[in-house]
């Protein structure tokens, strides 16, 4: 029998596989597809103190491995995630949760993950530190190790559950930028997030996202996501979750040999609402076709 647990600071997940931040709302649209329980756990969609419509449509362009999106961080706040969304995501899901919180500021961001951590259901508390900076410039808080930093010890201050650091790709080294969040007290770190990209509608002469430009995402960032994954979980001794293009049981594989932990899923949940169903199900088959009878013994085995 393969034992396909992993454990993430102190929490033990049944498997690694976790529907990424944004790709499955608050779970409830997929419950009409399968028992959602049989997740690792779920990263709900990331929250911001005030509620946020979003940015303008389009927000979509399609791309022939993978899509781009704008939505800008829609959310209904704070306030309305911890009073309706977890108390019904609760009924349907009876396992610990992943907070995803994003701000556009240091207060926001400690104010988000101060109330996530008083919440039972939060399991892990995950930061999006691609957010722009409003107080300097619009720069996103990821894409220095002092500001990545500094978001880290701010929310540190007022959390005790674990705190992961989600890192953005579009950096010129991610490793630097994942060493000062671990020596700013983090838990674990998340990554990657989606890569910066733009499509033009040829016809128009225009770009299709009426932002211009979004987030890359989909299998083509993979081999990209497992570079990054490599190179972190090699600088870093705390866990990494690891996520970007993966949709299959091997891509779940290959990520753990890179040195995740665990492993999200995004993109693929937009496509087909049984991607984590149909990866749950063939991860066992694959680690008995492989010989590997515990899956926590493979991470980080790529050396």
């Amino acid at each position: 029998m393969v034992d396909t647990r992993v454990r993430l600071s102190g929490l033990t997940l049944e498997n690694p596989v976790i529907p990424a931040s944004g790709t499955f709302g608050y779970g409830k649209e997929y419950t009409e597809f399968y028992d959602i329980n049989i997740l690792g756990s779920i990263s709900f969609k990331g929250t911001t103190a005030d509620p946020r419509f979003g940015n303008p449509q389009p927000r979509i362009a399609e791309c022939s491995q993978g899509m781009i999106n704008s939505v800008g961080l829609q959310n209904p706040g704070l306030e309305a995630v911890i009073n309706k969304e977890l108390p019904e995501l609760a009924k349907i899901y009876k396992k610990p949760v992943i907070a995803n919180v994003s701000g556009f500021s240091i207060e926001e961001y400690a104010k988000c993950a101060e109330a996530m951590d008083r919440q039972q259901q939060v399991g892990i508390i995950e930061v999006n530190v691609s957010c722009p900076n409003v107080h300097d410039g619009g720069m996103a808080f990821g894409v220095l190790p002092e500001s990545a930093a500094e978001v880290t010890k701010a929310v540190k201050a007022v959390t005790k559950k674990p705190v992961y650091i989600k890192l953005s790709p579009n950096v010129t080294d991610i490793v630097s930028i994942a060493r000062a969040c671990e020596e700013a007290g983090a838990d674990g770190l998340s990554l990657i997030n989606t890569l910066l990209g733009m499509r033009i509608d040829i016809k128009r002469r225009q770009p299709v996202i009426a932002n211009k430009m979004g987030g890359f995402s989909g299998p083509a960032i993979f081999p990209i996501a497992v570079r990054m994954v490599y190179q972190v979980a090699k600088a870093v001794n705390i866990p990494v979750i690891g996520m970007g293009g993966v949709s299959s049981a091997r891509d779940v594989v290959e990520m753990m040999m890179a040195g995740a932990t665990a492993v999200q899923v995004g993109a693929a949940n937009l496509v087909n609402p049984y991607a984590c169903k149909e990866i749950i199900e063939e991860l066992p088959l694959l680690l008995e076709e492989l010989g590997i009878d515990r899956l926590e013994d493979i991470i980080g085995i790529a050396e």
